[in-house]
């Protein structure tokens, strides 16, 4: 579900409009406690995405969900045209939305197309996403869109706020 909106050219900050659907404060501090729980939470992650499409680089976050997808594919019939799908998409030459990956992990990642399977993108997948953990999740939450977000959340619990809103202070 959320891979196939993630592979979509023209996604946008629609999934993260604010009002009634925006996250608690105690869900935006959360996300500063490790890359999974933002990529866990439903919110974070869709403002973990609109921050990548903004600094151009959605086809990160795209390519992990496709593999995500990919992996857990029931027909193994229906593994080679994805794996094809997700390769010329994000790895191939000419690729609309090319990774940044590095040339042994891009021939690797060819090698395993003659034979596709669950695992095919594993090594790619991985090197992604320790480029985002490393790279563009720290710059998320030193953003000015982290930082609106965690201001204009709404809190939850009171007790449960009051401790960080003061060490904030």
């Amino acid at each position: 579900m959320l891979g196939s909106v993630l592979q979509k050219s023209n996604w946008n900050r629609s999934c993260c409009k604010t009002g009634k659907n925006r996250p608690t404060l105690e869900e935006c501090l959360r996300w500063k406690e490790s890359f999974e729980k933002l990529l866990s939470s439903k919110y974070g992650l869709c403002a973990f995405t609109a921050f990548l499409v903004s600094e151009f680089s959605e086809e990160n976050i795209a390519f992990y969900f496709a593999c995500e997808d990919y992996r857990t594919t029931k027909s193994p019939g229906k593994l080679p045209a994805k794996a094809q799908k997700i390769y010329d998409e994000f790895i191939g030459s000419d690729a609309p939305r090319e990774i940044n990956i590095d040339h042994e992990t891009r021939d690797i990642t060819r090698d395993n197309m003659l034979d596709p399977s669950p695992s095919c993108f594993n090594m790619a997948q991985y090197k992604i996403y320790m480029l985002m953990a490393k790279d563009c999740y720290p710059r998320f939450l030193r953003s000015p869109a982290y930082g609106d977000l965690v201001c204009q959340a709404k809190p939850g619990d009171r007790a449960a706020t009051q401790p960080r809103q003061e060490k904030a202070a």
